[in-house]
């Protein structure tokens, strides 16, 4: 039987503030998880400039690269706003003025209110497909497999909690842990041995420090949950195997 396709995606995460440190960013975890847990893998993410060809670059080399892309900031009615208009260019297509999106912020303003600043939220490249917005109106959009998102990571919870059913994954990423009081080098060779026969799981190894005390923990990645146990415990082995008691999590 034929291994079922692994889908993948890269997180773009576009802001001159995150770079800068002023912003510390929140939406890659939550993505990685959200789209892991629908069986959508993320294997690459990038932190942007708010630069028009950085973006555009960007956008071309990964979408071509993954099953999805996904965009975070830049959407919205500030002058350094520009990631609608880079992802328009990345696709050879025209940025105008979406109909529906108009609409929806003439609900969510009153017309005094609704100034060009607000108006630019509703352009969007030609042919592009609204992503509903729940808790400010103004939407994101789709174009191809490009997947564009606000920054503002409550507001892009809300509307990738409504996207995940339109997206076709592959199995879900299951994940277990195995944490011990060892340190990384006391069990690093014993832990390759367990790898190499286990390569349909990925492992990884992650210090810390608990209760004054060093201690690794052990995470075993797969979309195979007998696969996954298979690996698991043989990790426990080789941790009980230094005379360390390991905590295997569920």
């Amino acid at each position: 039987m034929p291994e079922p396709k692994v889908v993948t995606a890269c997180v773009l995460l576009i802001g001159d503030e995150i770079l800068s440190g002023r912003t510390q960013d929140a939406n890659l975890a939550f993505l990685a998880q959200a789209l892991g847990q629908a069986g959508i893998r993320v294997v690459e993410a990038r932190v942007i400039p708010d630069r028009e060809d950085a973006i555009v670059r960007a956008v071309n080399a990964c979408r071509s690269q993954v099953d999805y892309v996904f965009t975070t900031g830049g959407i919205g009615p500030t002058h350094d706003d520009i990631t609608a208009a880079a992802i328009a260019r990345a696709f050879g297509l025209p940025l105008h003025r979406h109909a529906e999106a108009m609409r929806r912020l003439q609900r969510q303003y009153d017309p005094a209110d609704l100034n060009p600043a607000r108006l630019r939220m509703a352009d969007m490249p030609l042919g592009a497909e609204l992503i509903d917005n729940p808790v400010s109106q103004a939407p994101g959009f789709r174009i191809g497999n490009v997947f564009v998102l606000p920054g503002v990571p409550r507001i892009l919870q809300a509307m990738v909690g409504g996207l995940l059913a339109r997206l076709e994954g592959g199995r879900p990423l299951l994940t277990r842990t195995v944490a011990a009081f060892a340190t990384e080098g006391s069990i690093a060779e014993a832990l390759a041995t367990v790898q190499a026969h286990h390569p349909e799981v990925s492992i990884g190894s992650y210090p810390f420090v608990r209760d004054n005390r060093l201690g690794t923990a052990l995470v075993a990645r797969s979309t195979d949950p007998l696969r996954l146990d298979a690996a698991v415990t043989d990790i426990a082995i080789i941790v009980r195997a230094i005379g360390v008691e390991p905590v295997v999590e569920p």
